[in-house]
């Protein structure tokens, strides 16, 4: 299919041309174009009223109009009518969200703050989440640019894991889309879904609205000409269509035609459509970058000036019709707007609610499938069999994954290599590759996939490699931990994000041998375990594997295949709660509180001092257990805390904070941290062994303290 306006790439090796004109025709006369003018005019008036009054007085302090991108949307939102099918939105996704059946009183009360909102007051106005109502599952939208991209590709890949791993043949035919402006093409994450999409065969749309600014930055210096549907047009894999997403014919049938391609199984499929931005990026963006001329022709491309035409030309609308029902949508958002500002008082939601599971989500986890397996038993129930702490992850992976066949295990080198530190070894061959993949180099799609697949309730278990390496995914793993919290519950993305940390057996250096563990204890809504032996890793996994939160999994590459991690396997049930540390021996003049490999240091300094030092492992320290710490440190009096992460702004802070808080009254003597110097792991072993706390230094200390 082709309108003279609408252009359709092939890209590299895409197949031909595979729409049926006809059948599009036929679709785009049974849009119900009555419902479609309705819902572009609530937009419109939504957007005025926020424009003329709600911002100048304050009442909204964040306004992004989307005055020029609502029929595009709109046309989008009716199109999506599978029952699988969903969408990632961005901050100028209001119609969309309207064409998907969010009311009228809760767009209001989203850009309010009230808590009638979809974000009940947490998040901002137009950045919005909807379970499945009338259309597409609209996933919870994230504030960052292109952060909305490797989500959609993970929904999509759930989609075919589904139907063709799990037997769901209700999801053949569903898509996912990832709509955005032409700012977001520049962005990693749209790139790496790019990358997904088209290594994959994924169904999957990429929605970009065009309208030519990023703020006051103009498209060519997002992407090279400023079009990025010229570019990709020899993208292998992906078929590329361009059209005017303000011309109701032209957009309506390249939308149908782009899902119609996808929805086939051919592949992705990217959709460019020009749009004018009519107001600017914010309400106090008066666009002073605009020439006259510029603010003049966007005017002339008016999407609701094209549809009244379209409307009158088809017999669907008169014009004098269609401005009834535009003073009949103005009244009825004049009446919601009195309705709520007459009814709204101060918020009785706690906002510190809902960070962690409290309630059963509607979207997202294997809880509202009712797929995830009850907890096991606290006490180890295995055999003799002694295990290091490699095959203790190795052990539970399978087991779970045995049980449990929506458990996912992907990342770099994770499949037929068994992983580079080989956790993942036959793995692969024991599950299946379905279950056990290897991705494309990036963190940002590993991690921002894990968000789609959790939300379409699998269980996604990924590798990141190393520690530094992780900070690629940083922004998408801010994002997972704050699906529950701003969505006020109603979504999940619990994952299992296992990460290699710390010095290896043999040296380290500034890019393999980071800690780090205490940025991640500021990302909130995630769990984080560390365990220092074989025992503890089965229990800690097993537990976050049944468990409803995103979970960092921390694997000591020290301990990895250390004897003095080594345990007896505890069993295909055990699980060890979060926050319940473990005393590893008793003494009655100091206590010491560490994890990971600096457990064994601490034990080895404390055989000294025989009778004077507890050493207690947190094991977890998202929870830590506050109450076995404050409780040996009441005893003792003296308190030392020893890690691999550096001294600034390391988690001993938070550890010292609350024992001179709490415990001040028991101490006897000033609480002490010994970590690693705040500069990076050096590569020359001698350097290294400077700067990172050593037995030597570790028993040095408990003498000071012991004689202070």
């Amino acid at each position: 299919m082709k309108s003279d306006a609408t252009k359709q790439g092939q890209g590299g090796d895409a197949p031909g041309p595979d729409v049926d004109a006809s059948e599009i025709a036929d679709q785009v006369d049974k849009l119900d174009w009555r419902s479609i003018a309705r819902l572009v005019l609530l937009s419109r008036s939504i957007d005025s009223i926020e424009e003329q009054r709600l911002a100048p007085a304050g009442k909204i302090k964040l306004q992004l109009s989307s005055a020029g991108h609502e029929l595009a949307q709109i046309l989008l939102g009716f199109a999506l009518d599978h029952p699988c099918d969903a969408a990632t939105a961005y901050y100028r996704s209001r119609p969309l969200l309207l064409a998907s059946g969010m009311t009228c009183q809760e767009a209001i009360a989203a850009s309010l703050a009230c808590d009638e909102g979809p974000s009940a007051g947490r998040d901002v106005g137009v950045v919005f989440n909807l379970p499945r109502r009338e259309k597409a599952t609209i996933l919870p939208a994230s504030g960052n640019v292109g952060a909305q991209f490797t989500p959609a590709a993970g929904w999509a890949q759930s989609l075919n894991y589904r139907r063709d791993s799990l037997g769901e043949d209700a999801c053949a035919g569903a898509v996912a889309v990832a709509t955005g402006g032409d700012g977001s093409v520049a962005t990693n994450g749209f790139w790496s879904a790019l990358n997904i999409a088209t290594t994959l065969n994924l169904p999957l749309l990429f929605f970009i609205e065009d309208n030519g600014y990023a703020i006051s930055v103009p498209s060519d210096l997002q992407t090279p000409g400023g079009n990025i549907a010229s570019n990709l047009n020899a993208f292998k894999n992906l078929r590329v269509n361009e059209a005017s997403g303000t011309d109701p014919l032209e957009a309506s049938q390249a939308i149908l035609s782009s899902l119609q391609h996808v929805r086939s199984g051919r592949g992705p499929c990217l959709l460019r459509l020009t749009v004018p931005r009519l107001a600017g990026h914010a309400f106090t963006d008066k666009q002073r970058y605009k020439t006259q001329q510029q603010l003049d022709a966007d005017r002339t491309q008016d999407p609701l000036l094209k549809l009244k035409h379209f409307l009158a030309e088809r017999n669907i609308f008169s014009k004098e019709e269609f401005a009834s029902l535009e003073k009949k949508v103005r009244g009825e958002v004049e009446d919601v707007l009195g309705n709520i500002e007459a009814s709204t008082t101060t918020s009785t939601l706690d906002p510190k609610k809902h960070l962690f599971y409290q309630v059963n989500p509607l979207q997202g986890g294997l809880r509202p499938a009712k797929a995830l397996p009850e907890m096991g038993s606290s006490e180890p129930h295995g055999n003799d069999i002694e295990i290091d702490l490699r095959q203790a992850v190795q052990w539970t992976l399978e087991t779970e994954m045995q049980k449990n066949n929506r458990i996912l295990v992907f990342g770099e080198d994770v499949g037929a290599y068994g992983g580079i530190h080989g956790v993942t070894r036959s793995l692969q061959e024991n599950v299946g590759g379905d279950r056990v993949f290897d991705t494309s180099l990036s963190e940002e799609g590993i991690v921002g996939r894990s968000i789609g697949m959790a939300i379409a309730g699998l269980m996604p278990v990924p590798e990141l490699q190393f520690r530094k390496y992780a900070d690629a995914g940083h922004e998408q793993m801010v994002d997972a931990g704050l699906v529950r919290w701003r969505t006020a519950g109603k979504f999940a993305a619990p994952m299992v994000i296992r990460i290699p940390v710390g010095c290896g057996k043999k040296g380290g250096d500034p890019w393999h041998s980071m800690s780090g563990e205490a940025s991640y204890a500021h990302m909130l809504g995630w769990q984080i375990a560390m365990p220092s032996n074989a025992v503890d890793a089965v229990g800690l996994l097993r537990t976050a594997l049944r468990g409803d939160d995103p979970t960092l999994f921390l694997e000591h590459r020290g301990l990895l295949v250390d004897a003095r991690a080594q345990k007896k396997y505890p069993g295909d049930d055990y699980c060890l709660p979060f926050g319940k540390a473990a005393q590893c021996i008793e003494g009655d003049a100091l206590t010491i509180i560490s994890w990971g490999e600096m457990i064994y240091r601490c034990l080895e300094a404390a055989n000294a001092f025989s009778g004077a030092v507890t050493v207690i492992d947190l094991r977890t320290l998202i929870p830590w257990d506050r109450e076995c710490v404050l409780e040996s440190v009441r005893q003792t009096g003296r308190a030392l805390v020893v890690h691999e992460d550096t001294i600034t702004a390391g988690f001993a802070g938070e550890i010292l904070a609350v024992i001179a808080s709490e415990a001040y009254g028991s101490l006897k003597a000033a609480p002490q941290r010994l970590c690693t110097a705040d500069c990076p792991i050096p590569y020359n072993v001698e350097q290294m062994e400077s700067v990172v706390p050593s037995v030597g230094q570790i028993q040095d200390e408990i003498e000071k303290l012991l004689n202070a």
